[in-house]
């Protein structure tokens, strides 16, 4: 089964920032409220994953795949392998924002890639990193609802992909270890795919491997 990230969110959650209730509820009306209680990331070896790894208005919902609500949320594994590819998937639009990040970022800041600590693909098709514009999707390939964004890093370079197609919009910046980041505002919808992908990955790329430890 795909990977998944786990998080907990605070009990006040459906009574938060703009854009939150709406998605929320959209989010979780297809799934069961308990499942709302846990999950972005987790692996199929269920190791827990620190609440800090969440924005505090965040939901995570089907089975750990989906994210709604407001703020963000990193992996529970870091990107160790040399070449790392991972998708998420466009369920509904809004604000949002998929890419890397160090555990020092900020999950309550949308959007991201306003510091040294996120490179990030943002809804309006920007790449960002330390408030700096990196790089810019197409003007007509702009990631639209159904649509599928594959994302490769190299631990040097962020590559991104439209749909199994290569957009040709290389990022670089970050440093240190980082982790799939992903966020959501203004009712955006996003499910995320850590294996079983859509497309195949790129040559030489292959799914997050995850280390046998606990953390």
């Amino acid at each position: 089964s795909p990977g998944r990230i786990l998080a907990t969110p605070p009990a006040s959650g459906f009574q938060s920032r703009r854009g939150f209730r709406f998605s929320c509820i959209r989010c979780v009306s297809r799934q069961d409220r308990t499942s709302a209680l846990c999950q972005l990331f987790t692996r199929e070896a269920a190791l827990q994953t620190p609440p800090s790894l969440a924005g505090t208005d965040v939901v995570i919902v089907k089975s750990g795949r989906r994210i709604c609500g407001t703020g963000g949320c990193l992996a529970n594994a870091p990107l160790h392998q040399n070449k790392s590819y991972f998708e998420f998937k466009i369920q509904s639009t809004g604000v949002w924002g998929i890419g890397v990040a160090t555990q020092k970022v900020n999950l309550n800041q949308v959007p991201m890639g306003r510091d040294t600590n996120s490179l990030v693909l943002r809804s309006d098709g920007s790449v960002y990193h330390n408030n700096e514009e990196k790089n810019r999707l197409p003007a007509n390939s702009l990631p639209q609802e159904g649509d599928i964004v594959g994302v490769t890093y190299d631990h040097v370079e962020l590559n991104l992909y439209l749909n199994g197609k290569n957009m040709h919009c290389p990022a670089s910046g970050i440093r240190g270890t980082v982790y799939p980041v992903v966020y959501v505002d203004d009712s955006a919808i996003l499910d995320c795919q850590f294996s079983d992908f859509y497309h195949t990955a790129p040559p030489g790329f292959e799914k997050i491997l995850f280390e046998q430890q606990i953390f």
